[in-house]
């Protein structure tokens, strides 16, 4: 595959709002250097502008990339390749909130960073801090059959709104917005401060409305609240007053004191929920007095349209969601194109995943994926779950997309199967995280490999180095946190085991706790569940419903037990010793400075 050079004509003409957020950036870390300023006041400047410090210390520095709703253009995907070189180290990771991530950047080289982001339409502004995060979206959307409206126009109207915002900069805590197309529910938006999902009511009339239902104060961490109906139906000419008015509550109520007890879904505990609602409703109503109404449809919107793909009527509709069970086809094409393609939609064109191993993406693959999407003409988006797909294709594209991901190690069949597992970055640069999350990923998907159980279909593993759910451990099937344990006198890397998790048609289900597990066992524990359910499971039965016949998860974790006990040091020394480590495991955690403190 050819590497294509940036578009030049881009590159030399950067966007005012994003040329005077460098330029700020390049005075505020003079001054920090110089030792002028506050250090909490340059620690909050940087976080708003998406840099995190590393457990590694030193200027060592995370740079997030904000890709809203996951979109991005063969620019952007290039300039990932060329910063994964030039200042990170070698590879950039696809986030569960679909951002990039680039780690190892050096402090002094940020405004360059942002300079090069900046010249292909790219910010990290708000990416971190307490603001208003990347505002997530259905990676399918504008391209599943199943969604009720498009809502890529209404991720990029959310997002163009809340960036840079006045409102947006010092809040309690930050505030995630995501939006779905239709109860799937796959952008994810039930454990948001504010999900939007789109649906549709029939008036008294018999006439037919499409808007949306607003869910609100959702979250995760280590305290998962599933996310409550704002109301039963919100037009979609007041939807982004609905989502100021939201805002505009958390920041004036939301706890400024107790960052631990600051985020939107405390105030349902603090406020109750009915109480809340009603100063969130009225809020809405007296919002036209302020400078910043959003009122009506966004010209956005207005102008890009967000008419459903709607369904074929001669294609069968691929099924998506969690859950999903997948007949898998022999050979190698065969078997990408059954687990990875998606059909159904009217208009006749398919989309087609790019298989990412942990959401890690080497810079030469940047570069390949860009080159093949100018090749194909086709949309890119990168998921929550650290793939990218491809969308707008012909058919006869697919063997061409498929011989170019195999070229670039892409194209296995990852989608919606048990080997694509996630994992959040862990004790590899995060300075909470008690293990190596990223190791015991690779590690079951080794061991699922090796047992031949990696294409097993309807099951998803999600696995955190902490409490704080950043692999979003919760919602998984199977799920696993970090936390130290104590064995035979001495400190070992384990993990906590949940099953169960379930995120779709408007519910959030949160994973229940199974046993406690030692980091080395937990592979071959994760591959007993997930052969007993494909031994046991009956003829497109889920998995929740399985758990539920089996047990639960304390049924489950009965058989379960004779992983959980730690062998003595001198018999099993590599028991104390975590993924990726060479020396006994030590529970070292920094400042938290992530999302999830």
């Amino acid at each position: 595959m050819p590497v294509v050079t940036i578009d030049p004509e881009r590159s030399t003409t950067l966007d005012p709002a994003h040329q005077a957020d460098i330029d700020k950036f390049e005075d505020m870390l003079a001054r920090h250097l110089e030792g002028t300023i506050d250090e909490d006041a340059f620690r909050v400047f940087r976080l708003n502008n998406g840099i995190y410090g590393q457990r590694q210390g030193g200027h060592n520095q995370m740079v997030r990339v904000k890709i809203p709703y996951g979109s991005l253009q063969p620019d952007q995907l290039e300039m990932m390749g060329e910063l994964a070189d030039s200042h990170s180290r070698g590879w950039g990771h696809i986030t569960t909130r679909q951002n990039v991530q680039f780690h190892f950047v050096q402090l002094e080289q940020v405004p360059e960073v942002m300079r090069k982001l900046g010249s292909v339409g790219l910010t990290t502004r708000e990416a971190c801090g307490d603001t208003v995060r990347t505002v997530q979206g259905c990676h399918l959307a504008g391209a599943c059959p199943f969604e009720v409206l498009d809502i890529s126009p209404w991720a990029e109207a959310a997002t163009q709104h809340f960036l840079r915002h006045p409102l947006a900069q010092r809040l309690p805590r930050k505030f995630k917005i995501n939006f779905s197309g239709c109860d799937t529910d796959c952008g994810q938006a039930m454990f948001n401060d504010a999900g939007v999902i789109a649906v549709r009511r029939t008036l008294d009339d018999g006439t037919v409305e499409d808007g949306f239902r607003v869910y609100v104060a959702g979250g995760l961490g280590a305290n998962p609240h599933p996310a409550l109906a704002l109301e039963e139906f919100t037009p979609r000419d007041e939807l982004m007053a609905t989502l100021e008015a939201i805002l505009r509550v958390f920041s004036n109520h939301g706890n400024r004191d107790n960052k631990i007890r600051a985020r939107m879904k405390w105030l349902v505990d603090t406020m109750g929920w009915e109480e809340l609602q009603e100063r969130i409703l009225k809020e809405r109503r007296l919002l036209p007095a302020s400078s910043s109404w959003p009122g009506g449809i966004p010209q956005h919107v207005l102008d890009e349209g967000d008419a459903p793909a709607g369904r074929s009527e001669v294609v069968e509709a691929t099924p998506m969601g969690q859950g999903t069970q997948v007949a898998i086809r022999s050979g190698a094409y065969e078997a990408w194109e059954s687990a990875n393609v998606v059909r159904g939609e009217a208009k006749g064109t398919v989309s087609a995943y790019a298989w990412s191993r942990l959401g890690d993406v080497t810079s030469a693959q940047w570069r390949a994926l860009a080159a093949i999407q100018r090749e194909l003409g086709a949309d890119v988006r990168v998921t929550n779950r650290q793939n990218l797909v491809f969308r707008a294709l012909a058919e006869d594209q697919l063997p061409r997309l498929f011989e170019a991901l195999s070229d670039i190690g892409m194209a296995q069949p990852g989608a919606e199967l048990v080997r694509d597992v996630v994992a959040c970055p862990g004790a590899d640069t995060c300075n909470l995280a008690v293990t190596q999350s990223r190791g015991l990923a690779s590690a079951i998907g080794e061991v699922l490999e090796e047992e031949g159980l990696a294409t097993v279909g309807g099951l998803r593993i999600n696995i955190s180095g902490c409490t704080n759910s950043c692999g979003q451990h919760h919602t998984a099937d199977i799920g696993f946190y970090g936390a130290e344990r104590r064995a035979h006198g001495q400190a070992a890397p384990g993990y906590q085991m949940l099953l169960g998790g379930y995120v779709g048609q408007e519910k959030a289900e949160f994973g229940a706790r199974a046993l406690r597990l030692p980091a080395k066992a937990a592979p071959d524990a994760a591959a007993a569940v997930v052969r007993r359910f494909n031994d046991e499971r009956e003829a497109g039965e889920s998995f929740r419903s399985w758990l539920e016949r089996s047990g639960g998860a304390k049924g489950v974790a009965e058989g379960l037990k004779g992983y959980s006990e730690f062998p003595a040091p001198d018999e099993a020394p590599d028991f104390y010793v975590d993924y990726g480590e060479t020396g006994p495991y030590v529970a070292e955690v920094g400042e938290g400075e992530c999302a999830a403190t």
